[in-house]
């Protein structure tokens, strides 16, 4: 298994690619603004982009804004004398993204729970759930999505699927994990462990998983913690430049 500082580096590495930034970029003094036009990099993960786009992330120290010319006008004059708190508040900053990252140093399998049965499947296999539109966290139902879900692994009682975790694979190393419970089974730790046992699947096949969270989810934070995840990096959940553009 990859060591953590190896990790940070792939991860950092696709994030340059992204964001059109240098790795040291990312790594900058804290409280240090870099602002990037945006660019379609050959390797960029395909996350839609409208015309007009904007992002921002901090791994903790910098702050890298990424967009197109106009909005990148407006976020530094708007990002001016700020710090990193007053710039993630700023209005037009719609929520933010919490993406998790394993801590290898501390994450260990946890043991299923006996009341259910648990099944892996490949995408092959995943296609068969696309009839229905029950876990849209953990599947990708959207067959034009620029991206499919390549793995997910199942929690079953009686026979049902009553839980799903599943995960994407979004570029040559990094996926993105997504789960669903339904509510009369949430409270058994059922998501901690299909999310566990998701990313260790992951980890033994060389990549990296991502767990995101919407800043405001404090339960799905709390199932990445118990899941061996902590903090990767923040970015923006959506923007609104309503008012402040032509």
């Amino acid at each position: 298994m990859m060591t953590q500082n190896e990790m940070i580096y792939i991860v950092q590495s696709q994030l340059a690619i992204d964001l059109n930034c240098v790795i040291d970029d990312l790594n900058d003094e804290k409280n240090s603004i870099i602002f990037v036009e945006a660019q379609e990099n050959p390797g960029r993960r395909p996350f839609r982009r409208n015309s007009r786009f904007f992002e921002i992330v901090s791994m903790g120290k910098s702050i890298v804004v990424s967009a197109t010319p106009e909005r990148l006008s407006i976020a530094k004059k708007q990002m001016q004398d700020k710090d990193s708190d007053s710039i993630f508040a700023l209005p037009f900053i719609r929520g933010l993204y919490l993406h998790y990252l394993p801590d290898l140093k501390r994450i260990i399998p946890i043991s299923p729970l006996e009341i259910f049965s648990f099944e892996l499947i490949e995408q092959d296999k995943v296609v068969k759930l696309l009839n229905g539109t029950e876990f849209k966290n953990a599947i990708i139902y959207d067959r034009n999505h620029p991206w499919q879900t390549d793995l997910a692994v199942l929690a079953k009682k009686d026979g049902e699927i009553v839980g799903v975790a599943g995960a994407s694979k979004t570029c040559a190393r990094l996926w993105q994990i997504g789960i669903d419970i339904f509510p009369e089974y949430r409270n058994f730790g059922l998501a901690s462990y299909l999310v566990n046992r998701l990313t260790l699947e992951i980890l033994e096949r060389g990549d990296i998983p991502s767990y995101d969270v919407i800043a405001s989810n404090i339960a799905s934070q709390r199932v990445a913690q118990r899941s061996g995840y902590s903090p990767g990096w923040v970015s923006d959940w959506r923007c609104n430049f309503e008012g402040l553009e032509a």
